[in-house]
């Protein structure tokens, strides 16, 4: 796994973790645990306050997805989050023993993408207040968990190497993983419009697109335009939006941009997002995908195997070395 795919799991992780902090935020406030330990690593005490606070927000993540657990899964889990938080303190006092450091640079780009999934500073703050918890606390949980990563990369991730024949022997191995259905890689210019939009405006609308078709089939370029005009996040390439199968797009969009040829042009086509013009830029019949174009893939998926493997053995490295006290009930 990259550095940049680690940074966006732990920014997704710690999005998850204040989304469902929040929504467990009055659960735990009014059962408030008793602060008794169960468990140390090398002195540092973890307690029943902990585990509650690791356990609201599990139970909100799993509460958001709805499948709330039951009692006697509720049971199982605890283990489970305690086991993790006793290796996560693992992990941190190893990295503090490793004297690894995260800059206040890094930091600060983990806390705005963090924000950035909020629909507005206030409701990020509001979030923070529901949870009784200060941005400055929220920081030090990027740190230690910014300064855990950074190990890992250090001790296992970066010294991880995936052979060309490793990546081929897997997909010569494993055929069925790599049937691919039809495909169509695409670019489009979205005028955009809300689905309660006047008439004036679906009209305006209707002009503009109407507008940008004439200035294409006069030969202007058709991603120049996109970067230009387009209200989609994929302006900023040209509007493509890589490969899909069917079933990914709205129907609409789906059944235009199948029946184009590499090449083509789309009339105007409207959705529930407003008015797009679609242009195929390749096709891909139904089969097996190349190994070319899924190596780097596999590629990424044996590395993440590996680093999973010596990630667990590192664990049980640490644990062997560490004090580690479970008291019992």
């Amino acid at each position: 796994m990259t550095r940049s795919k680690w940074a966006r799991r732990l920014a997704s992780f710690l999005l998850l973790a204040v989304l469902a902090w929040a929504a467990a935020g009055h659960a735990a406030e009014e059962s408030k645990p008793e602060h008794r330990k169960l468990a140390s690593v090398n002195g540092k005490e973890i307690s029943q306050v902990d585990l509650e606070k690791e356990m609201n927000r599990f139970e909100g993540q799993m509460g958001v997805s709805g499948q709330p657990p039951d009692m006697e899964q509720r049971e199982a889990i605890k283990k489970k989050v305690l086991d993790n938080l006793i290796q996560r303190e693992l992990l941190y006092q190893e990295s503090v023993r490793l004297e690894i450091k995260v800059d206040d640079g890094e930091l600060q780009e983990q806390m705005t993408q963090l924000k950035s999934r909020f629909t507005s500073e206030e409701d990020f703050t509001n979030a923070l207040k529901r949870l009784k918890m200060s941005e400055g606390e929220l920081k030090d949980e990027f740190n230690r968990r910014l300064m855990v990563k950074k190990m890992i990369d250090q001790v296992i991730a970066d010294k991880i190497q995936i052979t060309p024949e490793e990546t081929k022997t897997f997909y010569d191995s494993n055929p069925s993983f790599f049937k691919a259905p039809e495909r169509v890689r695409a670019s489009h210019i979205l005028v955009k419009l809300d689905p309660n939009a006047s008439e004036a405006d679906k009209s305006s609308a209707r002009k503009k697109i109407e507008g940008i078709q004439k200035r294409i089939q006069q030969g202007e370029d058709f991603a120049a335009i996109a970067k230009e005009l387009s209200d989609c996040p994929s302006a900023s390439k040209g509007g493509d939006l890589d490969y899909f199968q069917r079933g990914q797009m709205v129907a609409p969009f789906e059944e235009a941009a199948f029946a184009l040829k590499p090449g083509e042009m789309s009339a105007v086509v409207e959705t529930q997002f407003g008015y797009h013009l679609i242009k195929v830029v390749d096709r891909k019949e139904s089969g097996v995908i190349v190994y070319e174009e899924i190596k780097e893939n596999i590629e990424s998926h044996l590395r993440q195997q590996k680093v999973n493997e010596q990630y667990a053995a590192y664990i049980e490295q640490l644990k062997s070395r560490a004090k580690v006290e479970i008291s019992t009930p």
